[in-house]
């Protein structure tokens, strides 16, 4: 957990500056677009995505395996009767076909066809018998441009078959030496997920937190915080506690994570995980599609999808989202609003060239973000009814985040890849709340108000290329690149806060009693951190069965303190990176690797240098499976991090020049985290997906400059041990419309340990506790789609945070009760 107190807070917030107005016309000349995007691409609608070729790979086998493989690859829905194709043998599909001829070949011999019902759906039937001297013809093989194989929207699957997010190069989870997870589009439809916080809350390994307040999301993995959340590739800080934005979900088309260190791809940061989002792109074929949603306590939500080519060629394509929520919650007059705009084009330059240029803008507000609820005197839970909300009537959290963004990528004719990214963000915020306090006195509850605002522009810029060498007669990969990474951050504090109210009854609380407090502008201040690094990463095919991948960082760091003393940086810092796996037949690896991090620090030793960074070290080995043509991926492993260098304070102060004004320190700290982590996602048959993951974490201090922390938790307000499942099953038959799913979540205990006012320890916890959520869908027709999602569906009452403290930095708060979602999507392309 973070500090109770507010960190010192941005200039006057600044709604209407120019450069969210350039980004909302942007965006509104896009949606201006639509009109032609829609009039260039409807006469292509109904046939584009049958007629549109790939390459396939689905190996010759069992015909339900081969089933699930091709529809994972061809990103179809398809349904099919287990009673079909028991006892059946596929000859498998190589080689680039369009949908209705790879479904062809790999039901070539077996008595079977595929039968379109609509957009991507298809169902299986027997052959009917054919009229007497009717002859087939042979299937036709096209030579197209395969898609990317990463993208999963239209896959409706829960794994995909690539992703770059680990390395920079494009490889299978198998082939990847580390605990990944990809989150698809579909598996986000499934459970309703609008937030990247509610997609990680079911993602394997990660936790999701609010130990900092009801509206402070912050995310760690394996013990330690996320603090990047990366956007198609490009790191950019985030600091739920601070100033950070949760991504707004209907722009995205999956979630790729990496779990431990991964200094190769983000330079600095924690030993936890890398979390890329990665955004939709325009689609070569026409789309348009509404959606409306409507839950529990007046939550409504309405989203608009458009994609498609703007020229008869194809070589323009663009594509519109716009999302807009406005609820309240279960706790009294709690309610919060996000807006989303979206806007994408895609050119191609050339063959082998293509321009991408977007722009987004995003808007949240909350009206109760900081304080949760207090502990009683003694250290316990109030058990307060679910419904109180101690806030006050005038607090507000509104953010506004303006992103501009592009990337140029050239295809050589030799197999390389060059690609330039750049993105520029702007976001601005206020934050106006209070929390609980209690007076140890005279154990009265009153509130502390505080006010900041916040100007952060962050801006990303990467170039890199990838592509295979000969080597000793054998064909390896290298991928090598430049990057830069700036965070301006500006904060304008506040007089007029602290304690405003005492008395207070929560148990009979009226928002609207305390005034808001008069605040007044004082101090601003400003800190500008710069990032550069040079990157390589090579695969090394050393025999068929065995790869080694070895990577190297090198990274100058900044961090410029614009208001006075403080600056510090880090001259080449070097983070190294290897991994080897070992293929042990077609479908199953065993992987070692080591990754590695770096945190920099402003304490200091006696010589008066600041201390050299954290390091982050990450020990994993692992065993991965690859079933149904890479359509269902597991994988099982073991890890050891060591945070080294931690500042530890000197025991003999004697040496120290500037003590007892400054202490000095050491880089001798060390906190040990281990674990192991069990996944599985994917298809088991194709018309079931599943997503299921075991984790346990423990973290421990070993040396520290509190020497009383030594051996205990690093950190307790995490679980030790986390169980998540999802899973989606489309029936058949009669009943091919429907569709039934549901989520379980298992979490251990979560604690804190604190002091009483008079010395008494206590402690204050939430015991281990199973969450069950339920989806129930239904196809109407192959435009409209219905579908209702439960969640909580035994209504279970918990804290998903706990208090820390009986007097102040109250953060006890609520689980959401059993709630509904209806949700109605209608297509019409």
């Amino acid at each position: 957990m973070h500090a109770a107190t507010a960190p010192s807070a941005p200039r006057h917030h600044r709604v209407s500056t120019l450069k969210p107005r350039l980004i909302a016309r942007a965006v509104c000349a896009a949606l201006l677009g639509l009109p032609l995007l829609i009039g260039a691409g409807g006469s292509l609608a109904q046939s584009a995505a049958v007629e549109t070729s790939r390459s396939y790979a689905v190996p010759a086998g069992p015909l339900a395996g081969a089933l699930v493989s091709l529809a994972a690859q061809a990103g179809i829905q398809l349904s099919v009767d287990a009673g079909l194709t028991a006892n059946l043998h596929s000859p498998g599909v190589q080689g680039i076909h369009t949908v209705d001829a790879a479904l062809a070949s790999a039901l070539a011999g077996t008595g079977l066809e595929a039968i379109r019902r609509g957009g991507n759906e298809y169902t299986l039937r027997k052959l009917p018998p054919r009229a007497a001297g009717e002859t087939t013809l042979a299937t036709v093989t096209v030579a197209a441009t395969a898609t990317n194989p990463a993208v999963t929207e239209d896959s409706a699957s829960y794994t995909t078959p690539q992703m770059a997010t680990a390395t920079k190069l494009a490889l299978s989870m198998r082939e990847t030496p580390q605990s990944v997870t990809v989150v698809t589009r579909q598996r986000m439809d499934d459970a309703a997920a609008l937030t990247l916080s509610d997609v990680l809350r079911n993602t394997p390994g990660l936790n999701v937190s609010n130990a900092d307040g009801p509206g402070r999301t912050s995310f760690s993995a394996r013990g330690f915080d996320i603090d990047n959340v990366m956007y198609d590739g490009l790191p950019s800080r985030y600091q739920g506690w601070v100033v950070g934005t949760v991504p707004n979900m209907a722009m995205y088309d999956r979630v790729e994570v990496v779990r431990g260190a991964t200094g190769l791809i983000t330079g600095s940061g924690n030993p936890s995980a890398a979390v890329n989002v990665v955004r939709k792109r325009p689609t070569a074929d026409t789309r348009l599609s509404f959606t409306a949603r409507a839950g529990s306590w007046d939550n409504y939500q309405g989203e608009v999808d458009a994609s498609g080519p703007l020229n008869a060629a194809g070589t323009l394509r663009g594509r519109v989202v716009g999302s807009f929520q406005e609820a309240s919650t279960f706790r009294d007059d709690e309610k919060y609003r996000h807006g989303l705009f979206y806007g994408v084009l895609e050119a191609d330059l050339g063959e082998r060239t293509t321009l991408t240029l977007g722009a987004s803008y995003q808007d949240d507000y909350t009206n109760h973000f900081w304080g949760g609820l207090p502990l009683t005197a003694d250290g316990r839970h109030m058990n307060l009814p679910r419904s109180t909300n101690p806030s006050n009537d005038w607090e507000r959290k509104n953010q506004y985040l303006s992103t501009l963004f592009g990337d140029l990528v050239h295809r050589l004719d030799n197999g390389w890849t060059l690609r330039l990214a750049a993105s520029q963000s702007w976001q601005d915020a206020v934050f106006l709340g209070t929390y609980i306090y209690r007076n140890a006195a005279t154990d009265v509850l009153g509130h502390s108000a505080w006010r900041g605002d916040y100007d952060e522009d962050q801006a990303t810029y990467d170039a890199f290329a990838s592509g295979p060498f000969q080597l000793f007669g054998r064909e390896h990969e290298l991928a090598f690149g430049t990057s830069r990474r700036q965070v301006d951050m500006r904060t304008q504090n506040y007089s007029g806060g602290g304690i405003i109210s005492a008395g207070i009854d929560l148990w009979n609380w009226d928002n609207g009693s305390v005034a808001e407090p008069d605040f007044v502008p004082t101090t601003t201040s400003r800190n500008v951190t710069t990032q550069d690094g040079l990157y390589l990463t090579t695969r090394l095919n050393l025999a068929d069965p065995l790869k080694l991948i070895l990577g190297a960082r090198l990274d100058w760091y900044d961090y410029d303190n614009r208001n006075g003393s403080g600056d510090y940086s880090v001259t080449r810092n070097l983070t190294r990176y290897g991994g080897i796996v070992y293929d042990l037949d077609h479908q199953h690896s065993l992987y070692a690797s080591y990754t590695d991090i770096f945190q920099p620090q402003t304490n200091k030793d006696i010589d008066g240098k600041i201390l050299e960074p954290i390091q982050g070290e990450n020990y994993e080995l692992g065993i991965k499976g690859e079933y149904f043509g890479g359509s269902l991926n597991a994988s099982a492993a073991v890890f050891q991090i060591e945070q080294t260098n931690r500042a530890k304070l000197l025991t003999d102060q004697g040496p120290c020049p500037t003590y007892p004004g400054t202490s000095c320190y050491e880089a001798a700290g060390l906190v040990r985290s281990k674990g192991v982590e069990l996944e599985l996602q994917g298809a088991l048959s194709p018309n079931w997906q599943i997503a299921a993951g075991y984790t346990y974490v423990s973290a421990k201090y070993v040396r520290d400059a509190d020497e009383s922390n030594e051996g205990k938790n690093f950190t307790t307000d995490s679980p030790h041990s986390v169980f998540k499942l999802s899973t989606l099953y489309r029936l058949g038959g009669a009943l091919q419309a429907w569709r039934v799913g549901g989520s379980l979540y298992r979490q251990s205990r979560i604690y804190n340990d604190g002091t009483l006012p008079d010395g008494t320890a206590f402690r204050v916890e939430q015991k281990g506790y199973t969450l069950a959520d339920l989806v129930v869908g239904y196809r109407v027709d192959k435009q409209l789609d219905l579908q209702l999602n439960v969640n909580n569906l035994f209504d279970r009452k918990y804290y998903k945070a706990v208090g820390y403290d009986t007097r102040w930095g109250s953060t006890d708060t609520y689980g959401d009760p059993r709630s509904f979602m209806l949700t109605a999507r209608y297509s019409f392309f």
